[in-house]
């Protein structure tokens, strides 16, 4: 089937040393990692045991996870080349993955067979495991990518490698052969969304085929090797009242915020990097009504929605010639004349801030879009911003009266001292009194204090707001009831 050759004659190897194998992955009854797509289980080193120190005898304890030798290493090369030489490797991307591991498989133990390799059946699937992962996968990302509790993988070169986990940052034991290896998987990763990262073009933005957000910058601006970022998106998708759970929002804000997104109210999500921005869009659009006519427009397109009828569109950096480029802006401009009900705005950075309130303002309600601002008030400014460097000159009475004339609720997110995400306010925009911005505050989150581990206490609470801006339009889509009763019940758990 591969036109696979004898390996017979491969030069034989000498035996391996006993500690060229050590630093196996350890598989815990309670923490082991879900299966791969071959169906193994596979670990990192965030479930490892910490590594016991060396005994009085001068015993040395067995590496940590990912940890291997030089002498490993140097089998795993020679077993990869002698595998490339034996496949055919374009039949291999014909293949369903279990399938395409399979045949790697078969090769790989005879080829170890050939060299007279000394590996216990243990050693021999790690050894597996890792080339299946070099040729078919991400390589040693491909634990990490497995498991739903990581929030982001930061990559600074091949030798460090940190996790986000529960807000908190922490370093493994996962490493890259080299910076060769790296900037290789690097390359792999922005190819399957047509883009490329190279000493030419070392800045990329891409994402993996979860929508996961990827970020990759190169040498010679990365001085120590590669750097990728990879921000991981849960497999199953958040809804607001697992975030009611979770703590992120009240049980009152979340009904407000279904309403908000029910009724078609202009929505703009602000928070600082890593708040939880998209997620709460996610969930915001999923309350759109199925048979509206959606468009995305998106840097990388990492988006959910679960509607029937989205059309999804993405940026395009300039070719190696510098043409070519679609910025967010085109996009922007482009979806209106794609007969929008909805236009939803990846992240909001610059210019095309004013197309956005354009189609905000022109018929196109219930639009949505994300900025990064540490509060209502500041998204407010960088609205504003973004315009006049968008080189409109236009006067600052002029923006503002477009702002508040198109968006109608700023929703605040923030990622807080411990870790953990909440919501801290719902801000409806009223009008202009003379040149400033007003605005009102729905709910609010309050810090009272931190527990002995350190974690955040705090409560969401209603202001008291009788009637916000948009109850006359809660009562046009037949909402008006519910938001009383959302509203009501708020400020009895207030008071």
């Amino acid at each position: 089937m591969f036109g696979k050759r004898s390996v017979q004659d491969e030069r034989q190897l000498p035996p391996l040393p006993a500690t060229a194998m050590a630093g196996r992955s350890t598989i815990h009854a309670d923490g082991g990692l879900p299966a791969g797509p071959g169906g193994a289980s596979r670990a990192s080193a965030a479930d490892l045991p910490p590594a016991k120190p060396q005994s009085a005898e001068g015993t040395s304890p067995r590496p940590q996870l990912s940890r291997k030798s030089d002498e490993y290493y140097e089998l795993k090369t020679q077993v990869f080349a002698a595998l490339i030489d034996a496949i055919d490797v374009t039949q291999l991307g014909q293949m369903e993955l279990a399938q395409a591991r399979g045949a790697i498989g078969d090769i790989v133990n005879d080829i170890v067979t050939a060299k007279k390799v000394v590996m216990s059946i243990a050693e021999q699937d790690e050894l597996l495991q890792d080339i299946c992962n070099d040729v078919l996968g991400y390589g040693p990302l491909e634990p990490l990518l497995a498991r739903d509790d990581i929030a982001d993988i930061m990559v600074n070169g091949a030798d460090t490698v940190y996790i986000e986990v529960r807000g908190k940052v922490q370093r493994t034991d996962v490493h890259f052969r080299d910076n060769g290896q790296l900037l290789h998987i690097c390359q792999r990763i922005v190819s399957q969304v047509g883009r490329r990262v190279d000493e030419s073009s070392p800045i990329c933005d891409a994402r993996l085929p979860d929508g996961s957000r990827v970020n990759v910058i190169a040498p010679p601006l990365a001085i120590d090797g590669p750097s990728l970022t990879i921000r991981k998106f849960k497999k199953d998708k958040l809804t607001l009242d697992q975030l009611v759970k979770f703590g992120s929002i009240s049980k009152e804000g979340a009904d407000v915020l279904q309403i908000i997104g029910r009724v078609r109210c202009n929505v703009i999500v602000s928070g600082g990097t890593g708040s939880g921005k998209t997620t709460l869009l996610n969930c915001l659009t999923g309350y759109i009504e199925p048979d509206e006519r959606i468009i995305t427009c998106e840097d990388a397109a990492e988006l959910q929605l679960q509607q029937p009828h989205v059309v999804r569109l993405e940026t395009r950096p300039p070719n190696i010639e510098g043409e070519g480029q679609i910025t967010m802006r085109d996009l922007v401009k482009n979806c209106l004349r794609m007969r929008p009900e909805r236009i939803i705005v990846g992240e909001v950075r610059g210019s095309e801030a004013f197309d956005l309130l354009q189609a905000m303002n022109t018929g196109h309600d219930g639009s949505m879009g994300t900025l990064h601002a540490n509060s209502p008030r500041e998204a407010l400014s960088r609205m504003e911003s973004m315009i006049t460097m968008g080189g409109y000159s236009l006067p600052s009475k002029t923006i503002r009266e477009m702002i508040v004339s198109s968006v109608d609720v700023i929703v605040q997110a923030a990622r807080l001292r411990d870790g953990s995400r909440r919501i801290t306010h719902i801000t409806e925009v009223l009008g202009l009194e003379g040149d400033v911005i007003t605005t009102q505050d729905l709910f609010l989150y309050d810090i009272l204090g931190e527990d002995l581990k350190g974690n955040v206490i705090g409560r969401h609470r209603s202001t008291g707001i009788g009637r916000p801006r948009f109850w006359d339009r809660a009562r046009y889509y037949g909402e008006e009831k519910r938001l009383a009763a959302a509203l009501d019940a708020a400020e009895m758990a207030a008071s």
